[in-house]
């Protein structure tokens, strides 16, 4: 039943008219602008759409705050559609619009849509990289870059109260498969029709961790560039418009090996520029990381103070099947 990954993200803000400066600032192309609603479309033909959030269209939510209040994903086939939605029937109740999408409420408090989705060829030439004694670009400089342009969206993230319960819930009746669990912070889910790490991380809103309250809160989306070169040239460009700077930097996660650059965005949470992830399918091994901060990050420009001292290389493999941890290599 392949969910292929996200097909829309709709964003309830307060303020559309600043929200779509951000988001067109951000790269992302817009298709419709207006004074209560603003709609983008990547590449990949996956669209941000944002309301107002007195928009009467915009689904019900126990989510606190401004932000993505609805995922719709995206789907392969219509058998594939209506398989999930049997299977969906037997947990939550699902209604159908006029064009066949199915929309539900989880019991983790986050409305999510199903919809028949063809996503559209991307197209990426990335530049040989040069190391001492490995010469891959001779005479050739890398691309000169005036902004970044994102061209797929790569995942959405909440924190919810019962992390473990949501991933039973992705996992039973949308066939997500858990890539890594960071323990007591969250865990990575991939779509089955995804080879993206992840399309959707849960994090625990009761984690000890700065702005996790208990509450259920939208956090960050990760839109997909081609390199450190779109990310930090995308970054420049949003300082050079007036935007607050990402109060980390530029970073890497261990847990995916992503390239990061969380900017704060007026339209909830944070909007992400990523690259570089690690990619899997069914044969990948899930990590149980003991210790969340040495899961958390590589490196990070600005290193803050929760990371003041190196963590502990601490994590191990689940086994497959029983979801119980076995001892890794680390």
């Amino acid at each position: 039943m392949p969910i292929t990954g996200i097909e829309s993200l709709v964003y309830r803000v307060g303020d559309v008219e600043l929200s779509t400066r951000f988001f067109t600032d951000f790269g992302l192309p817009p298709k419709d602008t207006g004074q209560t609603l603003a709609r983008f479309e990547l590449m990949e033909g996956s669209q941000v759409i944002v309301r107002h959030r007195d928009d009467a269209a915009l689904p019900l939510a126990t989510m606190e705050g401004d932000g993505v209040c609805q995922v719709i994903w995206g789907v392969d086939s219509q058998r594939s559609l209506e398989q999930l939605v049997d299977a969906l029937g037997r947990a939550v109740d699902v209604t159908r619009d006029q064009d066949g999408t199915a929309h539900f409420l989880t019991p983790f408090g986050i409305p999510m849509g199903l919809r028949l989705f063809a996503k559209r060829p991307v197209t990426y030439a990335p530049d040989p990289v040069n190391a001492p004694g490995r010469v891959n670009r001779l005479n050739q400089h890398r691309k000169w870059r005036e902004r970044a342009r994102p061209k797929v969206i790569n995942h959405v993230v909440w924190a919810i109260e019962d992390y473990e319960g949501g991933f039973a819930f992705m996992r039973g009746y949308l066939g997500f498969r858990l890539s890594d669990h960071q323990r007591g912070f969250g865990m990575y889910l991939r779509a089955d029709g995804s080879c993206n790490h992840h399309n959707l991380f849960l994090i625990n809103a009761n984690a000890p961790f700065p702005g996790m309250d208990g509450k259920v809160r939208f956090h960050h989306a990760n839109f997909g560039v081609e390199d450190i070169d779109e990310v930090m040239t995308g970054a420049n460009y949003m300082t050079r418009k007036g935007w607050d700077p990402s109060h980390l930097g530029l970073g890497r996660h261990r847990i995916d090996s992503a390239l990061f650059y969380y900017l704060p965005c007026p339209a909830g949470g944070e909007a992400e520029y990523g690259t570089d992830s690690d990619y899997l399918d069914d044969n990948w091994v899930p990590r149980d990381w003991i210790n969340p901060l040495f899961g958390f990050a590589s490196f990070i420009h600005n290193l803050p103070p929760f990371l003041a001292q190196e963590p502990d290389w601490n994590f191990r493999y689940i086994t497959e099947g029983t979801g119980s941890p076995t001892e890794g290599e680390h």
